[in-house]
Protein backbone atom coordinates (compact mmCIF):
# COMPACT_ATOMS: atom_id res chain seq x y z
CA UNK A 1 0.00 0.00 0.00
CA UNK A 2 1.36 3.37 -1.01
CA UNK A 3 2.02 6.39 1.37
CA UNK A 4 -0.66 8.44 -0.45
CA UNK A 5 -3.48 7.66 2.43
CA UNK A 6 -0.94 8.72 5.00
CA UNK A 7 0.43 11.88 4.16
CA UNK A 8 1.41 14.30 7.15
CA UNK A 9 -0.05 17.91 5.10
CA UNK A 10 -3.21 16.14 4.79
CA UNK A 11 -3.69 14.59 8.32
CA UNK A 12 -2.35 18.18 10.13
CA UNK A 13 -4.74 20.01 7.58
CA UNK A 14 -7.76 18.06 8.80
CA UNK A 15 -6.81 18.39 12.62
CA UNK A 16 -6.20 21.97 12.29
CA UNK A 17 -9.46 22.23 10.20
CA UNK A 18 -11.26 20.65 13.01
CA UNK A 19 -10.65 23.11 15.69
CA UNK A 20 -9.31 26.13 13.62
CA UNK A 21 -6.29 26.38 15.84
CA UNK A 22 -2.85 25.72 13.92
CA UNK A 23 -0.36 25.71 17.07
CA UNK A 24 0.86 22.63 17.96
CA UNK A 25 3.46 23.77 20.44
CA UNK A 26 7.36 22.59 20.18
CA UNK A 27 7.83 20.90 17.17
CA UNK A 28 9.18 17.77 18.61
CA UNK A 29 6.12 15.41 17.50
CA UNK A 30 7.11 16.06 13.72
CA UNK A 31 9.68 13.48 13.73
CA UNK A 32 8.02 10.62 15.36
CA UNK A 33 4.51 10.97 13.10
CA UNK A 34 6.84 11.10 9.98
CA UNK A 35 8.51 7.62 10.74
CA UNK A 36 4.85 6.55 12.06
CA UNK A 37 3.02 7.41 8.86
CA UNK A 38 5.75 5.93 6.49
CA UNK A 39 5.90 2.30 8.58
CA UNK A 40 2.47 2.54 8.36
CA UNK A 41 2.41 3.15 4.48
CA UNK A 42 4.95 0.07 4.23
CA UNK A 43 5.48 -2.20 6.84
CA UNK A 44 2.17 -2.21 8.77
CA UNK A 45 -0.01 -4.36 6.03
CA UNK A 46 -3.30 -2.42 6.59
CA UNK A 47 -6.29 -3.26 5.81
CA UNK A 48 -8.85 -0.55 4.38
CA UNK A 49 -10.60 -0.70 8.01
CA UNK A 50 -7.11 -0.13 9.84
CA UNK A 51 -6.42 2.79 7.38
CA UNK A 52 -9.58 4.72 8.46
CA UNK A 53 -8.61 3.29 12.11
CA UNK A 54 -5.63 4.67 11.97
CA UNK A 55 -6.01 7.91 10.06
CA UNK A 56 -8.66 9.01 12.12
CA UNK A 57 -6.49 8.09 15.57
CA UNK A 58 -3.59 10.24 14.15
CA UNK A 59 -5.70 13.47 13.00
CA UNK A 60 -7.57 13.04 17.12
CA UNK A 61 -3.66 13.01 18.47
CA UNK A 62 -2.75 15.72 16.70
CA UNK A 63 -6.04 18.05 17.72
CA UNK A 64 -5.51 16.88 21.23
CA UNK A 65 -2.39 18.70 20.95
CA UNK A 66 -3.77 21.47 19.64
CA UNK A 67 -6.27 22.19 22.39
CA UNK A 68 -4.20 21.45 24.73
CA UNK A 69 -1.52 23.86 23.91
CA UNK A 70 -4.34 26.60 22.90
CA UNK A 71 -5.57 26.36 26.37
CA UNK A 72 -2.46 26.48 27.99
CA UNK A 73 -1.44 29.73 25.72
CA UNK A 74 -5.03 30.64 27.21
CA UNK A 75 -4.27 29.96 30.51
CA UNK A 76 -0.58 30.48 31.34
CA UNK A 77 -1.35 29.59 35.34
CA UNK A 78 -2.01 25.87 34.24
CA UNK A 79 1.67 25.58 33.51
CA UNK A 80 3.03 26.78 37.02
CA UNK A 81 0.50 24.15 38.80
CA UNK A 82 2.75 21.09 40.23
CA UNK A 83 3.14 17.58 39.79
CA UNK A 84 4.61 16.41 43.16
CA UNK A 85 5.86 13.05 43.98
CA UNK A 86 3.70 10.93 41.24
CA UNK A 87 3.34 7.52 41.71
CA UNK A 88 4.22 5.46 38.51
CA UNK A 89 3.46 1.75 37.93
CA UNK A 90 5.88 0.25 35.65
CA UNK A 91 6.65 -3.44 34.25
CA UNK A 92 6.59 -5.37 31.40
CA UNK A 93 2.82 -5.69 29.97
CA UNK A 94 1.06 -8.99 31.29
CA UNK A 95 2.53 -8.44 34.89
CA UNK A 96 -0.48 -6.74 36.63
CA UNK A 97 0.03 -3.63 36.39
CA UNK A 98 -3.23 -2.93 35.09
CA UNK A 99 -5.55 -4.34 37.71
CA UNK A 100 -2.98 -3.37 40.86
CA UNK A 101 -3.41 0.06 39.06
CA UNK A 102 -7.09 0.18 38.61
CA UNK A 103 -6.79 -1.14 42.03
CA UNK A 104 -4.68 1.86 43.25
CA UNK A 105 -7.00 3.78 41.22
CA UNK A 106 -9.64 3.74 43.80
CA UNK A 107 -7.83 5.12 46.73
CA UNK A 108 -9.40 9.29 46.63
CA UNK A 109 -6.13 10.18 48.17
CA UNK A 110 -4.76 9.45 44.64
CA UNK A 111 -5.90 10.94 40.98
CA UNK A 112 -5.32 9.00 38.26
CA UNK A 113 -6.20 9.81 34.67
CA UNK A 114 -9.23 8.19 33.23
CA UNK A 115 -10.00 7.18 29.73
CA UNK A 116 -12.52 9.76 28.88
CA UNK A 117 -10.55 12.48 30.16
CA UNK A 118 -7.29 11.34 28.08
CA UNK A 119 -8.60 10.76 25.32
CA UNK A 120 -11.03 13.55 25.56
CA UNK A 121 -9.69 16.24 27.12
CA UNK A 122 -10.85 19.49 26.10
CA UNK A 123 -12.03 21.09 27.95
CA UNK A 124 -10.44 19.61 31.28
CA UNK A 125 -12.96 17.83 33.01
CA UNK A 126 -15.08 19.44 35.97
CA UNK A 127 -15.00 18.00 39.39
CA UNK A 128 -18.69 19.12 39.22
CA UNK A 129 -19.65 17.24 36.33
CA UNK A 130 -16.67 14.64 36.26
CA UNK A 131 -20.03 11.34 36.77
CA UNK A 132 -21.79 13.31 33.91
CA UNK A 133 -20.54 14.33 31.28
CA UNK A 134 -21.02 13.37 28.26
CA UNK A 135 -17.35 12.48 26.56
CA UNK A 136 -17.76 9.27 29.42
CA UNK A 137 -20.59 7.85 26.83
CA UNK A 138 -18.95 8.75 24.20
CA UNK A 139 -15.82 7.21 25.02
CA UNK A 140 -17.30 4.19 26.29
CA UNK A 141 -19.16 3.59 23.34
CA UNK A 142 -15.83 3.56 21.28
CA UNK A 143 -14.76 1.07 23.46
CA UNK A 144 -17.83 -0.90 23.35
CA UNK A 145 -17.61 -0.50 19.29
CA UNK A 146 -13.27 -1.68 19.45
CA UNK A 147 -14.94 -4.90 21.31
CA UNK A 148 -17.14 -5.87 18.81
CA UNK A 149 -15.18 -5.31 15.65
CA UNK A 150 -12.79 -8.03 17.71
CA UNK A 151 -14.08 -10.13 20.60
CA UNK A 152 -12.36 -10.76 23.01
CA UNK A 153 -10.64 -7.28 23.51
CA UNK A 154 -11.56 -5.85 26.86
CA UNK A 155 -11.41 -9.56 28.34
CA UNK A 156 -7.72 -9.32 27.11
CA UNK A 157 -7.37 -6.29 28.49
CA UNK A 158 -9.98 -4.67 30.59
CA UNK A 159 -10.55 -1.06 30.38
CA UNK A 160 -13.55 1.22 30.07
CA UNK A 161 -14.12 5.10 29.91
CA UNK A 162 -14.04 5.19 33.74
CA UNK A 163 -11.27 3.26 33.72
CA UNK A 164 -7.59 4.87 34.78
CA UNK A 165 -5.70 5.27 31.43
CA UNK A 166 -2.29 4.50 30.43
CA UNK A 167 0.67 6.92 29.78
CA UNK A 168 1.09 6.19 26.35
CA UNK A 169 -2.22 7.79 25.10
CA UNK A 170 -1.00 10.64 25.95
CA UNK A 171 2.38 10.39 24.60
CA UNK A 172 1.17 9.38 21.45
CA UNK A 173 0.52 13.24 21.10
CA UNK A 174 3.85 13.77 21.15
CA UNK A 175 4.47 10.52 18.33
CA UNK A 176 6.67 8.79 20.62
CA UNK A 177 4.78 6.27 22.24
CA UNK A 178 4.65 2.15 22.29
CA UNK A 179 0.88 2.11 21.86
CA UNK A 180 1.40 2.26 18.13
CA UNK A 181 3.50 -0.94 17.81
CA UNK A 182 1.26 -2.62 20.15
CA UNK A 183 -1.69 -2.04 17.73
CA UNK A 184 -0.23 -1.83 14.24
CA UNK A 185 3.27 -3.55 12.64
CA UNK A 186 5.69 -0.82 12.71
CA UNK A 187 9.10 -2.16 13.24
CA UNK A 188 11.27 0.70 12.15
CA UNK A 189 9.34 3.31 14.18
CA UNK A 190 9.03 0.74 16.90
CA UNK A 191 13.18 0.26 16.39
CA UNK A 192 13.85 4.47 16.27
CA UNK A 193 11.90 4.36 19.45
CA UNK A 194 13.27 2.55 21.81
CA UNK A 195 17.24 3.18 20.60
CA UNK A 196 17.44 6.79 19.08
CA UNK A 197 14.16 9.05 20.16
CA UNK A 198 15.28 11.58 22.56
CA UNK A 199 12.10 10.63 24.94
CA UNK A 200 12.56 14.06 26.94
CA UNK A 201 10.03 15.92 24.95
CA UNK A 202 7.39 13.12 25.61
CA UNK A 203 7.82 13.51 29.17
CA UNK A 204 7.75 17.30 28.45
CA UNK A 205 4.33 16.71 26.83
CA UNK A 206 3.20 14.55 29.24
CA UNK A 207 3.62 16.64 32.48
CA UNK A 208 1.65 19.21 30.43
CA UNK A 209 -1.29 16.76 29.66
CA UNK A 210 -1.55 16.03 33.46
CA UNK A 211 -1.30 19.62 34.37
CA UNK A 212 -3.88 20.51 31.65
CA UNK A 213 -6.12 17.70 33.75
CA UNK A 214 -5.61 19.05 36.64
CA UNK A 215 -6.33 22.94 35.35
CA UNK A 216 -9.72 23.10 36.79
CA UNK A 217 -8.91 21.31 40.37
CA UNK A 218 -6.47 21.21 43.54
CA UNK A 219 -3.13 19.30 42.58
CA UNK A 220 -3.76 15.48 44.19
CA UNK A 221 -0.69 12.97 44.24
CA UNK A 222 -0.72 11.68 40.60
CA UNK A 223 -1.00 8.13 40.08
CA UNK A 224 0.18 7.06 36.78
CA UNK A 225 1.04 3.92 35.03
CA UNK A 226 2.51 2.56 31.56
CA UNK A 227 5.04 -0.30 30.82
CA UNK A 228 6.21 2.14 28.37
CA UNK A 229 8.82 3.58 31.27
CA UNK A 230 10.36 0.63 31.33
CA UNK A 231 12.14 0.83 28.63
CA UNK A 232 13.02 4.95 29.29
CA UNK A 233 13.14 5.22 32.88
CA UNK A 234 15.79 7.61 32.96
CA UNK A 235 13.58 9.72 30.88
CA UNK A 236 10.81 9.60 33.29
CA UNK A 237 13.07 10.53 35.87
CA UNK A 238 14.83 13.69 34.29
CA UNK A 239 10.89 15.35 34.29
CA UNK A 240 10.16 13.51 37.65
CA UNK A 241 12.89 13.53 39.89
CA UNK A 242 10.99 12.73 42.70
CA UNK A 243 8.47 9.77 41.25
CA UNK A 244 7.90 6.72 43.43
CA UNK A 245 8.34 4.12 40.94
CA UNK A 246 6.18 0.76 41.65
CA UNK A 247 7.68 -2.06 39.43
CA UNK A 248 5.76 -5.43 38.59
CA UNK A 249 7.50 -8.57 37.90
CA UNK A 250 6.85 -11.97 36.27
CA UNK A 251 8.44 -14.62 34.36
CA UNK A 252 9.84 -13.04 31.31
CA UNK A 253 8.42 -16.51 29.40
CA UNK A 254 5.13 -15.67 30.46
CA UNK A 255 5.26 -12.20 29.35
CA UNK A 256 6.25 -12.87 25.96
CA UNK A 257 3.43 -15.61 25.56
CA UNK A 258 1.12 -13.29 26.99
CA UNK A 259 1.62 -10.08 25.21
CA UNK A 260 2.21 -11.74 21.77
CA UNK A 261 -1.32 -13.13 22.17
CA UNK A 262 -2.36 -10.11 22.98
CA UNK A 263 -0.74 -7.85 20.51
CA UNK A 264 -1.81 -10.14 17.70
CA UNK A 265 -5.49 -10.22 18.84
CA UNK A 266 -5.52 -6.45 19.00
CA UNK A 267 -4.02 -6.08 15.07
CA UNK A 268 -6.93 -7.98 13.83
CA UNK A 269 -8.96 -4.83 13.88
CA UNK A 270 -6.70 -3.14 11.52
CA UNK A 271 -4.91 -5.89 9.13
CA UNK A 272 -5.54 -9.22 8.06
CA UNK A 273 -1.92 -10.28 8.02
CA UNK A 274 -1.11 -10.81 11.72
CA UNK A 275 -0.27 -13.87 13.97
CA UNK A 276 1.17 -14.78 17.50
CA UNK A 277 4.66 -16.12 16.06
CA UNK A 278 4.82 -12.21 14.16
CA UNK A 279 4.09 -10.08 17.29
CA UNK A 280 6.38 -12.51 19.47
CA UNK A 281 9.45 -12.42 16.84
CA UNK A 282 9.40 -8.65 17.62
CA UNK A 283 8.64 -8.11 21.15
CA UNK A 284 10.67 -10.87 22.62
CA UNK A 285 13.69 -8.74 21.70
CA UNK A 286 11.94 -5.52 22.97
CA UNK A 287 11.14 -7.65 26.56
CA UNK A 288 14.70 -8.76 26.90
CA UNK A 289 15.63 -5.06 26.42
CA UNK A 290 12.95 -3.56 29.10
CA UNK A 291 15.04 -5.90 31.63
CA UNK A 292 17.69 -5.08 30.93
CA UNK A 293 17.23 -1.30 30.83
CA UNK A 294 15.19 -1.92 34.49
CA UNK A 295 18.53 -3.19 35.96
CA UNK A 296 20.82 -0.40 34.21
CA UNK A 297 18.14 2.14 35.79
CA UNK A 298 18.74 0.42 39.16
CA UNK A 299 22.73 0.59 38.59
CA UNK A 300 22.96 3.74 37.47
CA UNK A 301 20.34 5.41 40.54
CA UNK A 302 18.81 6.94 37.32
CA UNK A 303 16.28 6.54 39.91
CA UNK A 304 17.27 6.07 43.86
CA UNK A 305 17.07 2.41 45.49
CA UNK A 306 14.50 3.96 48.36
CA UNK A 307 11.87 5.17 45.27
CA UNK A 308 11.16 1.75 44.09
CA UNK A 309 9.03 -0.63 45.41
CA UNK A 310 8.42 -3.99 43.71
CA UNK A 311 5.75 -6.25 43.47
CA UNK A 312 5.94 -10.19 42.68
CA UNK A 313 3.03 -10.86 40.20
CA UNK A 314 2.44 -14.57 41.37
CA UNK A 315 2.20 -12.55 45.33
CA UNK A 316 0.07 -10.16 44.19
CA UNK A 317 -2.47 -12.43 42.24
CA UNK A 318 -2.59 -14.85 44.84
CA UNK A 319 -3.47 -12.03 47.64
CA UNK A 320 -3.96 -8.63 46.27
CA UNK A 321 -5.04 -6.61 48.89
CA UNK A 322 -2.36 -8.20 51.07
CA UNK A 323 0.39 -7.00 48.39
CA UNK A 324 -1.49 -3.32 48.51
CA UNK A 325 -1.06 -2.89 52.16
CA UNK A 326 2.86 -3.63 52.10
CA UNK A 327 2.73 -1.07 48.90
CA UNK A 328 0.95 1.52 50.76
CA UNK A 329 3.27 1.11 54.11
CA UNK A 330 6.42 1.68 51.86
CA UNK A 331 4.71 4.66 49.73
CA UNK A 332 4.31 6.01 53.90
CA UNK A 333 0.35 6.55 52.72
CA UNK A 334 -2.81 5.49 54.94
CA UNK A 335 -5.09 2.79 53.59
CA UNK A 336 -8.18 3.79 54.74
CA UNK A 337 -11.21 2.30 55.46
CA UNK A 338 -13.17 3.89 52.59
CA UNK A 339 -10.04 3.38 49.72
CA UNK A 340 -9.80 -0.60 50.80
CA UNK A 341 -13.71 -1.11 50.57
CA UNK A 342 -13.78 0.23 47.19
CA UNK A 343 -10.63 -1.94 46.27
CA UNK A 344 -12.59 -5.05 47.41
CA UNK A 345 -15.49 -4.16 45.08
CA UNK A 346 -13.92 -3.32 42.49
CA UNK A 347 -11.97 -7.10 42.66
CA UNK A 348 -15.55 -8.47 43.46
CA UNK A 349 -16.57 -6.67 39.92
CA UNK A 350 -13.45 -7.32 38.10
CA UNK A 351 -12.02 -10.89 39.33
CA UNK A 352 -9.53 -11.45 36.26
CA UNK A 353 -8.20 -14.90 35.28
CA UNK A 354 -5.04 -14.82 37.30
CA UNK A 355 -3.16 -13.88 34.38
CA UNK A 356 -4.92 -15.84 31.52
CA UNK A 357 -1.98 -18.84 31.12
CA UNK A 358 -3.28 -21.79 29.70
CA UNK A 359 -6.70 -20.22 28.66
CA UNK A 360 -5.78 -17.45 26.07
CA UNK A 361 -2.80 -17.97 25.19
CA UNK A 362 0.25 -20.55 25.23
CA UNK A 363 4.24 -20.35 25.16
CA UNK A 364 4.36 -22.89 22.18
CA UNK A 365 1.74 -20.85 19.92
CA UNK A 366 4.73 -18.39 19.95
CA UNK A 367 7.07 -20.20 18.23
CA UNK A 368 10.28 -19.27 20.20
CA UNK A 369 12.87 -21.12 21.54
CA UNK A 370 12.14 -21.31 25.55
CA UNK A 371 15.54 -22.76 26.67
CA UNK A 372 17.01 -19.79 25.03
CA UNK A 373 14.83 -16.92 26.22
CA UNK A 374 15.23 -18.71 29.45
CA UNK A 375 18.87 -18.02 29.33
CA UNK A 376 18.54 -14.22 27.90
CA UNK A 377 16.20 -13.83 30.89
CA UNK A 378 17.98 -15.17 33.36
CA UNK A 379 20.03 -12.10 34.81
CA UNK A 380 16.95 -10.41 35.80
CA UNK A 381 15.08 -13.01 37.14
CA UNK A 382 18.24 -13.74 39.61
CA UNK A 383 18.73 -9.55 40.20
CA UNK A 384 15.00 -9.67 41.32
CA UNK A 385 14.16 -13.17 42.38
CA UNK A 386 11.63 -13.68 39.79
CA UNK A 387 10.71 -17.60 39.95
CA UNK A 388 10.27 -19.38 36.66
CA UNK A 389 6.42 -20.77 36.14
CA UNK A 390 5.54 -23.36 33.86
CA UNK A 391 5.27 -23.17 30.50
CA UNK A 392 3.03 -25.12 27.66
Amino acid sequence: MGNYRFDRDTLVADAMSATGLDDFGAPTWEEGLDRLLDDLGHEARLNELGVLIVTSEVVEYLTNRLGITAFRKQHPGVGAKPITRPIVIVGQPRTGTTILYDLLAQDPQLRAPLSWEVDRPLPPPDPATSDTDVRIAEVQARIDLADSLIPGFTAFHPIGALHAQECVRMTASDFRSMIFNTQYRVPNYNRWLLYEADMAPAYRWHRQYLQHLQAQQSPQQWLIKSPAHMWHLDALAGEYPDAVVIQTHRDPLKVVASVSALVAHLRQMASDETSVPDAAASFADDIVLGLERSIEARDDQAIAAERFIDVQFTEFVADPLATIRGVYEQLDLELTDVAEQRMRAFLESHPGDGGGGGTRYRFADTGLDADELRERSRPYQDRFGVLSEPVS
